[in-house]
């Protein structure tokens, strides 16, 4: 018996159930939900929730690793837990640290988006990562993996544009980006209100409120961008709304490819400036 064409399929948007042939989604108004590029393996993992988060952990462990590979020799190895594996300014300059220096000096202004997946040592890495892993959840549930990649993104680009403002000469790290996942979350607790919406607030402001502390008691905490990557994180949530006032759609798909894309050309011209760099001086 010849089997029939499927007539129907889950939306690769919202996931409930469309017609193959439907313009756009009835449930979330995803143009073309049957198209079937839009159920490529390759371009669902992209911002499948596991994997974003995987993924995004994964470049700045890569991009970890590679500030120390360069120059291995000036890799610190003290006993001082927070100097131990700290690249030096020469690598973490090569691949896109921003600032003062980076962007007046030598012209960089990508930086502030690769300077989101560079760190300073591995104590910096890890504290980052694990805020990162602890929020990140919460955002993708209330907002979706598209907002959440759009609010790292613009909350890392943000904080390092307050920092440039306040004349901050060299920067680097991924807490600009957390810092607008949490401004996120407190506007999204604030703005739903309800017992749940207060505890999200409470709970989140906590983090806030530490987070601030912490960067007045330690030296060499960069607080202009945490406090303006948290302000454009809050700011970025209320322009783009979460999922309970508003789905995710074609919108907020193509603004967070545009990120991607722009992350992935300043990550990727930052090695092969630095691969050619390091070239130049060992024929040298």
């Amino acid at each position: 018996m010849e089997n029939k064409k499927r007539q129907s399929l889950l939306c690769p948007n919202c996931g409930r159930l469309v017609s193959i042939n439907e313009e756009t989604c009835p449930h979330c108004g995803l143009s073309r939900p049957g198209a079937r590029w839009r159920h490529n393996p390759l371009i669902r993992s992209l911002f499948d929730d596991r994997q974003l988060i995987k993924s995004m952990i994964t470049v700045n462990g890569v991009m970890f690793a590679l500030s120390l590979i360069i120059n291995p020799t000036a890799t610190s190895f003290s006993m001082n837990p927070l100097a131990f594996l700290s690249p030096d300014n020469r690598s973490l300059l090569l691949l896109g640290a921003t600032g003062r220096i980076p962007i007046d000096h030598l012209h960089r202004w990508w930086t502030v988006l690769s300077a989101n997946y560079l760190h300073a040592g591995i104590l910096h890495l890890l504290f980052n990562m694990v805020a990162f892993y602890q929020i990140v959840p919460l955002i993708i549930q209330e907002y979706g993996p598209y907002r959440m990649f759009l609010l790292y993104t613009l909350g890392g680009v943000g904080g390092y544009l307050v920092s440039y403002v306040a004349g901050v000469a060299f920067t680097l790290g991924a807490s600009a980006a957390v810092c607008g996942l949490i401004g996120a979350a407190l506007y999204y607790g604030r703005s739903r209100g309800g017992y749940y919406g207060q505890m999200v607030y409470q709970q989140i402001g906590g983090w806030a409120v530490g987070i601030f502390v912490f960067g007045f008691l330690i030296p060499g905490i960069n607080n202009w961008a945490h406090g303006g990557g948290l302000l454009c994180g809050a700011g970025v949530a209320a322009l783009l709304g979460y999922r309970e006032r508003l789905p995710e759609g074609s919108l907020h798909r193509g603004l967070a490819g545009i990120c991607l894309v722009a992350t992935l050309g300043a990550l990727i011209w930052a090695v092969f400036t630095t691969v050619v760099m390091v070239f130049l001086v060992a024929a040298s």
